[in-house]
């Protein structure tokens, strides 16, 4: 494995999202996130 793997800053280099949420917030969060990544609504993405 490469030095620094598990380190924040080489996790946000390679474009890792890391989020903790409760279970029943997970699609909203999932669709939230995806629609500022695909800069769509997110009731389009959902």
């Amino acid at each position: 494995l490469p030095e620094g793997f598990q380190r924040a800053e080489f996790l946000m280099e390679k474009g890792a999202l890391d989020i903790i949420c409760d279970r029943r917030d997970l699609r909203k969060t999932i669709a939230h996130t995806l629609a500022m990544l695909t800069r769509q609504s997110a009731d389009s993405v959902s």
